[in-house]
This record gives structure tokens, C-alpha cells and sequence, in this order.
């Protein structure tokens, strides 16, 4: 007969994410061992071993469901009541909002990616991908009808990712600029040599 899952399986394992994503934010992949994170959770590494089969399996987990929470933001459904070519600000404005608590995963996503196993590797940066793809179709969007080089728009889309994704590391609504702003200043920014 098959174990049945306690009920708060999923909040045990959502919270070894959030402590291993602060932890690997903090030391790095590699500085970082099952033993401080067992300690940090107060609970021994067989525990651990009962909701991830190893370390890697927990990276994998922090950085899928971020990438899960960041591929909300192209979902059509948020852009279908607004003119096209203000999607590329509402992307913006979406992502930023989805930053918003995530310093920790946002940086292990920034810093961590090779050491996932090819196989988990692959299915992140296909997630990326589809996030750098929709970017590059709400900028073309908003400079339409201009075509611009396709190696200029991928270069301004990239140059927009830089902007938004190191926000995380100093951006704070308190230093009198709100997030909505950041995102629409981002957006204006990466869109200007393409005249928006």
C-alpha cells in the first residue's frame, strides 16, 4: 500500500525551498551544504531526503517554480483589455511584480544554472526562452509598424532583462520611485533606439 502525503506537504516543502534559496543566494550552490540547510530548517538531512531526492533536486525546484511564477507574466490573458503596443510595458510591469519577494530565487536563477543536471538545465532555459521570446514580440509591437533589425530587437530585449533582472539587488519603492514607474522607466528605456 502506497504512503499517503501529510497535509502540509507541500508548506513543509515550500518552505525547505525558500530557506535553500536564501541560502544558496547567500554562499552559492557549491558554498552551500545539505547541512546548513537541514540546521536553517531545523530538521535532519534524511528529512530533507523525504521531500528531495538531493540537492540538486532542490535548485531544480527553486528555479522551476520561479521560472513558473515569471512565465505567469506572458500569460494572454493579462494583455487581451490593452492596445498591443502597450504590452510591452505591462509585460514590464508584470515581471517587476513578480520580482517583487523573489530577490533569493532571482539571484540562484542568475548564479546557479550550471549546476543543474543537463536534463533540468535544458527545461529552464527553454522557460527563459519563452520569456525572451514573448519580450521581443511585445517590442515588436510597440514599434510597429517600424521593422527593426532583428539583431538590434533581440540585443534591446536582452538590454531590458539586464535592466530588470539585477533589480532585485538595489530597488527599493521607499527611495520614492514606485515599481510601476521602475517598470514603465525599463520599458521607455530598452524601446527608445527602437523610437518607440
Amino acid at each position: 500500500m502506497a504512503r499517503t502525503q501529510a497535509a502540509d506537504y507541500e508548506d513543509k516543502r515550500d518552505a525547505i525551498m525558500r530557506e535553500a534559496a536564501q541560502l544558496f543566494a547567500r554562499y552559492g550552490f557549491a558554498g552551500a551544504s545539505l547541512s546548513d540547510l537541514a540546521k536553517k530548517c531545523d530538521v535532519s538531512k534524511s528529512v530533507l531526503y523525504h521531500y528531495f531526492a538531493s540537492k540538486e533536486d532542490i535548485l531544480y525546484a527553486v528555479m522551476e517554480t520561479h521560472m513558473d511564477a515569471l512565465l505567469e507574466a506572458i500569460d494572454l490573458e493579462l494583455y487581451m483589455a490593452i492596445p498591443e503596443n502597450m504590452w510591452f510595458r505591462e509585460l514590464s510591469r508584470q515581471l517587476l511584480k513578480r520580482y517583487s519577494g523573489a530577490s533569493n530565487s532571482q539571484k540562484v536563477l542568475l548564479y546557479d544554472l550550471d549546476y543543474l543536471n543537463p536534463g533540468d538545465r535544458k527545461k529552464i532555459v527553454v522557460s527563459e526562452r519563452r520569456l525572451v521570446q514573448f519580450a521581443e514580440r511585445c517590442l515588436l509591437q510597440a514599434v510597429a509598424p517600424a521593422e527593426p533589425d532583428p539583431r538590434v530587437l533581440k540585443a534591446q530585449v536582452m538590454l531590458f532583462f539586464g535592466m530588470i533582472n539585477w533589480s532585485h539587488s538595489w530597488f527599493s519603492s521607499k527611495r520614492g520611485i514606485s515599481r510601476e514607474e521602475l517598470a514603465d522607466q525599463a520599458a521607455n528605456t530598452a524601446a527608445l533606439p527602437l523610437k518607440i
